[in-house]
């Protein structure tokens, strides 16, 4: 009995469609991410072990660098307003008038380290030139004059019934002084818990730590 010819067709496959629509797909996430801006002021951190990540919403941080400035960050992700109105708050403890005007060029996130009397000349910058500006630091070292009481007291107002973490992060040479003054400006606020903010590395193999990696947790 005659066998059945099966008739051989091509196994060439037009890819001209997947790559269509592989290169909408990128540019859609090209023009939607939103990246993470760099530093502007460098800070090498201590490193360290930890489970927990670091919260980018309903935190401040303070930073200080290898030359022993103070910065203060506002994290509010959820409502941008909120830091504009810690910025104002700060100021006005201080005896300085910002308004929503001059906050013009603020972004979540933005790192401020100048003295009450030039954060609204700094403010009025466009981003391309703030990043090009040295920022004196708050000044903390003098007690009667520590500007970070007024920052974090602003921020404490403006979270008021919400939940609020104060982070720390120092470099690696950054002196005591200054830390000192930081936690004091904490105290004058009645707050005395705060996270610091290292290098993530490893957990050393063996420890539960390291299992619970290891399992996914």
């Amino acid at each position: 009995m005659a066998k059945a010819k099966i008739q051989k067709k091509s196994t060439d496959t037009d890819m001209t469609p997947f790559v269509d629509v592989a290169f909408l797909i990128l540019s859609f996430f090209i023009m939607a991410t939103k990246f993470k801006p760099a530093e502007p002021v460098p800070i090498e951190t201590p490193n360290s072990v930890s489970s927990q990540t670091m919260p980018d919403n309903n935190a401040v941080m303070m930073s200080i660098d290898k030359d022993n400035k103070v910065y203060f960050s506002i994290m509010s992700k959820s409502d941008v307003q909120k830091g504009k109105d810690i910025i104002k708050e700060a100021a006005k403890r201080a005896g300085v008038t910002i308004t929503d005007g001059d906050l013009t060029h603020y972004s979540d996130g933005m790192m401020l380290g100048m003295p009450f009397n030039k954060l609204k000349s700094f403010l009025a910058l466009a981003p391309a030139e703030q990043a090009k500006v040295k920022q004196d630091g708050i000044p903390v070292l003098d007690s009667a004059h520590n500007e970070l009481v007024y920052w974090i007291g602003a921020a404490k107002w403006a979270f008021t019934g919400e939940p609020l973490k104060y982070l720390v992060k120092g470099d690696n040479v950054s002196k005591y002084p200054t830390f000192s003054a930081l936690v004091d400006a904490m105290k004058r606020n009645d707050e005395q818990k705060y996270n610091l903010v290292t290098m993530p590395t490893d957990a050393p193999q063996g420890t539960e730590l390291y299992l619970d990696r290891l399992r996914g947790k």
